[in-house]
């Protein structure tokens, strides 16, 4: 009985920590076990994921388009995720000052799994491992999309889902 309320006291720790908002220096390094269950929440809240890095042209260049929905639906059930595949040593150097420097508000963390051949498939089927790309999901719809988004394009898809 012990054992069980522990198990479920840390994984409680564990939820709260990756659902916070970061600041800038409190961003938080997983594996893909710990961050996978991010991926298929079954409630009324819509998630948008998107997978990116600091070396990613388009990645940087779409980083505005989720900032601008996060700042907009924030008070709705829409929670925009970020998720780093920068290397997790680059975290003071590039990371860290890239979130300050856009002045990131959404939700940060950093993916540390080397073995992207086993968790690319879990994350979809049909992405071929380039980014940027992004999982957008509620209890009604899931997309998958390795693209560049603008606002214009995410609103789209987030609007009827609300």
């Amino acid at each position: 009985m012990k054992t069980l309320i522990l198990s479920l006291f840390i994984t409680a720790a564990i939820s709260f920590s990756l659902h916070a908002n970061n600041n800038a220096g409190d961003v938080p390094v997983v594996d893909f076990d710990t961050f996978a269950p991010r991926l298929e929440y079954d409630n009324d809240t819509i998630y948008v994921i998107n997978f990116w890095a600091t070396w990613c042209a388009p990645c940087v260049r779409e980083i505005p388009a989720f900032e601008q929905l996060y700042a907009r639906y924030r008070d709705q059930k829409v929670k925009v995720l970020l998720v780093s595949l920068d290397f997790p040593n680059q975290m003071d150097s590039r990371v860290i000052p890239f979130i300050e420097q856009h002045n990131i508000q959404s939700e940060v963390i950093l993916l540390d799994e080397p073995n992207a051949n086993r968790w690319i498939p879990i994350v979809s089927e049909e992405w071929s491992g380039a980014i940027p790309a992004t999982v957008i999901y509620s209890d009604s719809f899931r997309g998958f999309y390795e693209r560049e988004f603008k606002y214009e394009e995410l609103e789209e898809i987030i609007l009827p889902l609300l």
